[in-house]
């Protein structure tokens, strides 16, 4: 019996000290994060003639992504390509200005960096990290669903990127399988920041993100926090074990009314750990919702029976083997990516939106 004691305090000190370094990490990086804030950061010099294009690797509603090489430094970078007049008229300039000002300020393991910003008469660019690994949603495919332990591996990224960008006051808005890649050594990278937003404590009341992804506040248009993002980890965690989200159907609408009645089919298959921490996620009532409740928030999902054997630390400091580690030959493989139509990047003699633009 007394061992038992001494080896449950021994376990209790060592979680202890574990958040008491994640919370001096934190300390740390707000610090950082808030002086780049409150500068008018000038971008890195660039221009469309420095980037030799090579491949596309990633397709959207407002451009594509295309992996390149900077010619000066010859190093390689995702460069992502959006055309001026399909942001005006989805109206998403704000977005694309939050998209940059915060990829410009965070700096996290498991997030994408922007190395260089710049713009051309059509065209938006954003140089960020070539993560080689390609997307979760692919080998979530050749997988069908993945088992619990690549889930917990993969999900406990996205709570301590969501616990840094939270303590920052930056909500992320668009989790989903096709958001987060796999670096070379098989850990994630959060990529996608066009719905991410600096809200603070304050709320938001915009409906963006994946359809079978919105939280019940989002579909009902009500105001909303930090809490919607915790439901989103639910409905990846859900389809990661799973092969599919929980609330599917062919009609957005038809999806919004299954949101909002919150019913859960559980397959056999998942454990009641599992079944426990998603029930929990996706909680109709904000503050019984795990992350988002009045008291405990991020703790509270780490000290779930679910995540009862990961060493956070551990895990920041990428300290874990990876269950996917992709395979790689070299720093120019785009493999790990499907194949896309190869068009021509838009070109205009005339500076297009150049107001609208004009801080870009």
């Amino acid at each position: 019996m007394d061992r038992t004691v001494a080896s449950s305090s021994s376990s209790h000190s060592s979680r202890q000290s574990i958040a008491s370094d994640m919370k001096a990490f934190l300390r740390k990086a707000k610090k950082k994060f808030e002086e780049k804030w409150s500068r008018n950061i000038s971008p890195k010099v660039a221009t469309t003639d420095d980037f030799k294009s090579i491949k596309t690797v990633g397709t959207g509603h407002f451009g594509r992504v295309v992996f390149a090489q900077h010619r000066p430094s010859k190093r390689y970078y995702a460069l992502k390509i959006l055309e001026k007049g399909k942001v005006i008229d989805s109206n998403q300039l704000q977005h694309v200005k939050n998209e940059k000002k915060i990829l410009q300020c965070v700096h996290f393991p498991f997030l994408v960096t922007l190395k260089y910003n710049f713009k051309d008469n059509c065209n938006l660019y954003m140089a960020l990290d070539f993560v080689p690994g390609g997307e979760m949603f692919s080998h979530l495919q050749h997988f069908r669903r993945f088992n619990e332990n690549m889930a917990r591996f993969y999900t406990s990224q996205v709570v301590l990127s969501f616990e840094y960008l939270h303590h920052l006051g930056i909500i992320y808005r668009d989790l989903k399988p096709e958001n987060l890649l796999l670096d070379s050594k098989g850990y994630l990278k959060i990529t996608d920041f066009g719905f991410a937003k600096k809200i603070d404590n304050r709320r938001t009341w915009t409906r963006c993100g994946t359809t079978e992804y919105l939280a019940p506040e989002v579909v009902l248009r009500k105001g909303y926090s930090y809490s919607v993002d915790w439901w989103t980890v639910g409905i990846l965690m859900y389809e990661m074990t799973n092969g599919q989200p929980p609330f599917k159907d062919k009609k957005p609408e038809d999806v919004y009314t299954k949101i909002i009645a919150g019913k859960i089919t559980y397959p056999a298959h998942m454990s009641r750990q599992l079944r426990s921490i998603i029930s929990e996620f996706l909680k109709i009532d904000v503050t019984k919702r795990l992350g988002s409740r009045p008291t405990g928030g991020v703790e509270d999902v780490k000290k779930h029976p679910f995540f009862v054997n990961i060493n956070w630390m551990a895990m920041l400091q990428k300290k874990y083997p990876a269950p996917i580690v992709p395979p790689l030959n070299g720093p120019t493989d785009t493999s790990n990516f499907p194949d896309y139509e190869e068009l021509p990047i838009l070109r205009s003699p005339n500076e297009l939106f150049s107001t609208e633009f004009e801080d870009f």
